[in-house]
């Protein structure tokens, strides 16, 4: 969830108190099970053509993506986040899993900063943090450091074509505050505050725009909950 420094007060909530997060995730209010179903089904398919890299920008703990990876294990992880807490997390939900890497870093600098190359570049619900040029800054980066046929592949929130982001906004927080009841009311509008502070989610028309721009000209939406999607990003 945390990125670059730049934005390491946006994501403070999130790297603070991971129980909060781990709450919202639980009650799958992020359509957490249904998105990261999909993720496991590519990489198994991925698994099945042979040994492959995989690069997780703002991994987090890694909590969600660990069962795919386990269930199609890769030759290599490597995972990048600013939050050194839940770096610790996600050394014991990717235990049993060979050469893995984790880095406390800024996921922007990682990608660029990279030696090697990867076969799926994955992010989850981090990028919608960035502000445009950010996020077209590291659509390039992601399209430099993937192997020929690897894939972007990118899980987080989407504003409607005709939707401004104050319309989004006013929309998601509204879903919040009616139907994440789990979340005690003190804790939700500590959420509420940040996504209406540091929640800035492009269009799909715009992101295609930036992956086009970036030589990652096949864009697919593989799949679609509300204002959350899966997309992969190839050339």
């Amino acid at each position: 969830m945390s990125q670059s420094p730049a934005q390491d007060d946006n994501t403070a909530l999130f790297r603070k108190a991971w129980t909060l997060y781990d709450a919202i995730t639980e009650q799958n209010y992020m359509f957490h099970r249904e998105i990261y179903a999909h993720v496991a089904g590519l990489l198994r398919r991925r698994h099945a053509q042979g040994g492959y890299t995989l690069l997780d920008l703002g991994c987090g703990n890694a909590r969600f993506l660990a069962p795919c990876l386990k269930a199609a294990p890769p030759a290599a992880y490597d995972g990048v986040d600013l939050s050194a807490g839940a770096l610790d997390e996600a050394r014991d939900y990717l235990g049993g899993l060979a050469n893995v890497s984790l880095h406390h870093r800024d996921m922007q600098q990682a990608v660029e900063s990279a030696a090697s190359t990867f076969d799926i570049i994955f992010t989850g619900f981090a990028v919608h943090h960035l502000d445009p040029a950010a996020k077209q800054r590291l659509f390039h980066a992601c399209a430099a450091k993937l192997t020929p046929g690897g894939q972007l592949i990118m899980a987080d929130v989407v504003r409607e074509d005709d939707q401004t982001r104050d319309q989004y906004l006013a929309a998601y927080l509204d879903t919040m505050r009616t139907h994440w009841t789990a979340v005690p009311p003190g804790q939700l509008e500590e959420a509420c505050a940040h996504v209406a502070a540091h929640d800035f989610p492009e269009t799909l028309a715009d992101l295609t725009q930036m992956a086009r721009s970036a030589a990652l000209p096949d864009v697919r939406v593989l799949g679609r909950f509300t204002q959350h999607h899966l997309l992969v990003f190839s050339a």
